[in-house]
């Protein structure tokens, strides 16, 4: 089989409606707002469009239909929903306008329901437990691990539903670990500076050994794709398996660098440190 018979047709994702809906309260949410412009709301919108548009490209371009023969394809949908979709939609800061896109009535009974409602004590510990730095890298960190033992990632391979819970795991903690990185109101990661960049460097090594096993391995690891007689590009099933490896090793160290080379600018910014007095008054609203 030639790189010729690769399929290159978009499909749909039961998914994609999650899209559709977050795009539309985002519209709805700005309709009647008149905010100034600034580069920072221009870029806020530009990420929330490019998220959006990483989860479509992850789920219904052909890398979805190439993900089913080809490892490295598989890997790239996993690094689009985990690292880079989850940051882009923390930094577009979009929360408080989408909720403003549903109607007041609702919006006022849910605020009482979960703020006030004896039913929702449960998931307000959970929302406090969630929003600790610890439990969120934990999660994050063991999903990427667990999705990637055989039995778990073979089972991907093989039943639609169970692949849809592994893309929905990885964006939903990544979502909650980028949050705990990149202050996204009303969410605020409790994180100094410094320790929001070993939080992220910790959470890469994770990253590493994993690409580390998958590279080194000395036959592959998940059955679906070694029992392919043939595939795309007419490599071996190892072979496949270590282009994986990079996958998750280079495009996948690349927004964990992001992140920590910002934090530890910001961190060591001198005028920062110097002078807090114009963060402060950029705070309060003041000039």
């Amino acid at each position: 089989m030639s790189t010729a018979t690769l399929p290159f047709s978009w499909t749909t994702d039961p998914a994609l409606l999650w899209v559709i809906l977050a795009a539309w309260l985002y519209w709805l949410g700005g309709r009647g707002v008149r905010p100034q412009p600034s580069a920072a709301r221009r870029w806020r919108m530009a990420a929330f469009i490019t998220g959006l548009a990483t989860i479509v490209v992850a789920l219904a371009s052909p890398i979805d239909d190439w993900a089913a023969k080809l490892q490295w394809a598989h890997m790239l949908q996993h690094v689009l929903l985990l690292l880079v979709a989850p940051p882009l939609l923390a930094l577009a800061r979009p929360w408080n306008r989408m909720w403003r896109g549903l109607p007041l009535g609702l919006r006022r009974q849910v605020a009482h329901e979960v703020t006030q409602g004896r039913w929702s004590d449960g998931l307000r510990r959970t929302a406090r437990f969630l929003g600790d730095p610890v439990p969120s890298w934990l999660l994050f960190s063991v999903t990427l691990a667990f999705w990637h033992i055989p039995f778990a990632y073979d089972a991907t391979l093989r039943s639609p539903l169970v692949h849809a819970a592994e893309h929905a795991l990885f964006f939903g903690t990544g979502l909650l670990f980028w949050t705990r990185v990149i202050d996204s109101p009303p969410w605020r990661s409790p994180l100094p500076d410094g320790v929001r960049a070993v939080y992220v460097a910790s959470a890469m090594v994770v990253s590493w050994l994993l690409a580390i096993v998958l590279a080194f391995a000395s036959s592959p690891l998940y059955a679906p794709y070694a029992a392919e007689a043939t595939r795309p590009g007419g490599i071996s099933a190892l072979t496949d398996q270590q282009f994986a490896a990079g996958v998750m090793w280079v495009p996948g160290s690349i927004p964990f660098t992001i992140a920590i080379i910002f934090i530890i600018y910001r961190w060591l910014e001198p005028e920062r440190a110097r002078d807090p007095a114009p963060r402060a008054r950029a705070l309060a609203g003041n000039p």
